[in-house]
């Protein structure tokens, strides 16, 4: 699991309402956020794809050429299916096409 707080925001018979994710940038992905990482905090149940489109709604002139390309992990796992839902205090990590080899 990864390093964000569990705290969930929940009514007065538990129910959550919102899932915190810790988002790390990689290599040009890092340039163009013009962050490290950051916390996005989705609706309950909320699917990697959903967190994509916030992320393109938070840093909407470079990011989102970068994500048309991105990998992504989740808690350290690849995703191949962006319809995951999301663990409340997962890590997704924002990877970039990389030169080279």
């Amino acid at each position: 699991m990864g390093s964000v707080s569990q705290e969930q925001v929940a009514d007065a018979e538990g129910h959550r309402h919102a899932t915190m994710v810790l988002v790390r940038y990689f290599a040009s992905a890092k340039a163009a956020s013009g962050v490290e990482e950051e916390v996005l905090r989705l609706r309950a149940g909320a699917s990697v794809s959903e967190a994509v489109d916030e992320l393109r709604k938070l840093h909407p002139a470079e990011l989102p050429r970068i994500l048309d390309a991105a990998s992504f992990l989740l808690d350290g796992i690849a995703v191949r299916d962006v319809t995951r839902e999301l663990p409340d205090g997962a890590e997704l990590d924002v990877l970039p096409p990389f030169a080279g080899g």
